[in-house]
């Protein structure tokens, strides 16, 4: 019997659908049915592929997945359900987890289905299992190395700024990791990594 695995399922780096992913390519008006493809890949290369489609009619919403898990066909649907919005414009669209009954945002493949977080154990998310001196770096030079990273969420499309005329606290908190990053000097940034280093 082979031993247990000492290294956990990252929910990071697992295949995931997720409601904003479906309401960006448009599977998500109102009376009507599209079918796609949804294709995941790594470096280059296809790691999986699955056919959706989904029904928004008047009296049924769901999503039907159909892919390939270890060489085995899997069919099964996930239904679709509504809240109004906070904001009082429209609705908020969930996931019905098939097992869990929770509404969510993402559905995660970990074994052989996609389903809430909340149906696995023994997962985590990247942060959770980095070593207290790796968040200390992070903490100190995270934002240097990942400045790029942090002016394309700063310009992305629709990011908002202002929210009646006051910054967010997510413009905040980004300008402020980017100014951080910015005031370092090459010398700084050695002398840093070197004492975290020791």
């Amino acid at each position: 019997m082979p031993k247990p695995s000492k290294y956990p399922i990252l929910y990071d780096a697992v295949k995931k659908i997720s409601i904003s992913f479906l309401a960006a390519h448009g599977y998500l008006k109102q009376n009507q049915i599209q079918s796609g493809v949804i294709t995941w890949s790594r470096h280059g290369t296809v790691t999986g592929r699955l056919t959706i489609t989904v029904k928004m009619l008047p009296n049924e919403n769901f999503v039907e997945l159909n892919y390939l898990c270890n060489d085995t066909p899997v069919q099964y649907t996930v239904q679709l359900i509504s809240c109004p919005s906070n904001l009082g414009k429209g609705v908020v669209w969930y996931f019905l987890c098939p097992i869990t009954g929770k509404r969510c945002r993402k559905l995660y493949l970990i074994d052989t289905h996609f389903y809430n977080r909340s149906a696995f154990s023994r997962c985590f998310y990247d942060c959770q299992i980095q070593s207290k001196r790796y968040r200390e770096l992070d903490k100190t030079l995270g934002a240097y190395y990942r400045v790029d990273e942090l002016y394309q969420q700063l310009y992305k499309k629709h990011f908002k700024k202002q929210y009646a005329g006051k910054p967010t606290k997510r413009y905040l908190k980004l300008t402020a990791l980017i100014a951080n990053a910015t005031r370092l000097t090459d010398s700084q940034i050695i002398a840093l990594e070197a004492s975290l280093m020791q």
